[in-house]
């Protein structure tokens, strides 16, 4: 039986005001130091969240950018396979397929009224779940999906509804089904196809290319990989092209090789974009399939993006004859944890002699290269979703568009200002809150010129900024 988990948190209701001095701060910031193992640390300030919200936060705010890949990628992944033997609390409501009558007295049971609650998550990922039962699928896994859209939209109407780790073969019908009808979002379709797209506006910003120039290779075409193609497809369409010359612009390789139409059995969001058999029919192949590398030299992309977790798939022969082709490729190695990314960036930076333009989906420090020093930014949603979140509950918007998240994405990638050789594609997490109301900022005034806002929020920065939650603490050695 799969089971779906649904959370809910209040922005209005902060944490828990106990009296807080920078003194304990201090001392449970250097605790969290002393561990040398970053599941060690996740696990410390999980507890610390349990017990004391107020600390937790101050620790996490005042040292960000130290903590948050222990909170979130790339050591979340490591949590999440061992979260049945780590976690003994849950702060779930669970949900089943064989009780969906159970469902919206679940949501009742939180206690919260309508104007309590901001956002709702919800994943099925059998890892996050600790439930390792055979995949429940068809009419009674639908059925329990429209229950819940249904009762939480009813219940918490100002609510979005955000959609976390679903398998690639819901998670975009889902999405499709229901964005039109519910304020609903997917973290790994449109979050990360969003903030790879900020990485990709910056990079164009810096070898002077639109859009309507590119050609995107995708190398691990499952959930986010798609959702990447999706959203480069949606720009490639609003700088001018058709959508079928988008679409001829787009390649996506998965296990069986290059995707092409006369493959059995693909799924739809891969089928969207599989090539024409007889286009390719003349292209080496081995053990049946067209891989990476023949593909790099006959399509000669601008954009390679790796979501694939085939640890050092972009070797120094597919660098280097990415790099023949284009100038100034945009290279994207997004698998994580550092085990799974596809090429290290210093390889990639040496192989293509500091023309690359690289982001990727785990930390990376500063390091040089012949001279120059690069930093790579890190993929990481948390610079896009808190802030598109805020500001589609601020406007009251009833749907996320498309429209909305372009313009979280290009708020991100305006925050970065340099483009000379090395300076990171992705601005970094040290100022987030900040960030994340810039983004909010301008996913509000998209609302508004798309119609969607169905309340007036006046002067947009002020309705951003009073819908933040301040996190000030009292500090008793003063």
């Amino acid at each position: 039986m799969s089971s779906a988990a649904s959370s809910a948190s209040s922005a209005a209701s902060p944490p828990s005001s106990r009296p807080l001095t920078s003194k304990q701060a201090a001392r449970t910031y250097r605790q969290l130091c002393d561990f040398g193992w970053d599941m060690d640390k996740y696990v410390f300030l999980d507890q610390l969240h349990d017990r004391n919200e107020t600390l937790y936060y101050r620790v996490l705010t005042g040292h960000l950018a130290e903590p948050l890949p222990v909170v979130y990628d790339p050591t979340v992944g490591e949590a999440i396979k061992l979260w049945s033997r780590e976690y003994r609390r849950s702060r779930a409501v669970y949900l089943s397929v064989d009780r969906i009558e159970d469902v919206r007295p679940s949501l009742e049971g939180l206690g919260l009224g309508p104007d309590d609650v901001d956002l709702l998550v919800v994943s099925d990922a059998e890892e996050i779940l600790g439930n390792r039962h055979a995949r429940v699928r068809g009419q009674r896994y639908d059925a329990l999906v429209e229950e819940y859209l249904s009762a939480a939209a009813e219940l918490f109407p100002r609510a979005l509804l955000h959609f976390e780790d679903f398998g690639p073969s819901n998670a975009r019908r889902i999405l499709l089904a229901n964005r039109e009808k519910y304020r609903i979002f997917n973290d790994d379709m449109q979050g990360t196809g969003a903030i790879v797209i900020s990485a990709v506006i910056a990079g164009m910003k810096t070898n002077g290319t639109t859009f309507a120039d590119q050609r995107l290779l995708v190398y691990g075409a499952g959930t986010a990989g798609t959702g990447m193609a999706d959203q480069i497809h949606a720009g490639m369409v609003r700088a001018g092209l058709t959508p079928e010359q988008a679409k001829d612009r787009i390649w996506l390789i998965d296990r069986a090789g290059l995707v092409t139409d006369d493959m059995e059995g693909l799924p739809d969001y891969q089928a969207a974009y599989a090539r024409s058999a007889s286009e390719v029919a003349d292209w080496e192949r081995k053990d049946g399939a067209i891989g990476l590398l023949e593909t790099v030299r006959r399509v000669r992309p601008t954009i390679l993006i790796g979501t694939s977790t085939d640890h050092g798939a972009f070797t120094q022969d597919v660098i280097e004859s990415l790099s023949e082709g284009c100038e100034r490729p945009i290279v994207l190695p997004l698998s994580n944890p550092t085990e799974k990314i596809e090429a290290m960036p210093q390889d990639v930076i040496a192989w293509s002699k500091g023309r690359a333009l690289v982001a990727t989906g785990i930390p990376i420090l500063p390091f040089d290269y012949e001279g120059t020093t690069f930093h790579i930014g890190q993929g990481n949603n948390s610079l896009l979703y808190p802030g598109l979140g805020l500001g589609t509950i601020v406007s009251g918007a009833p749907r996320v568009t498309d429209a909305m998240i372009l313009a979280a994405a290009e708020a991100v990638a305006s925050q970065v200002t340099s483009h000379e050789l090395g300076a990171s594609l992705l601005p970094p997490v040290d100022h987030l809150r900040a960030s994340s109301a810039t983004v909010a900022v301008a996913v509000v005034r998209q609302a508004i010129a798309d119609g969607q806002c169905d309340m007036d929020p006046g002067d947009v920065v002020e309705a951003v900024r009073r819908a933040m939650w301040q996190p000030v603490y009292q500090d008793l050695e003063s």
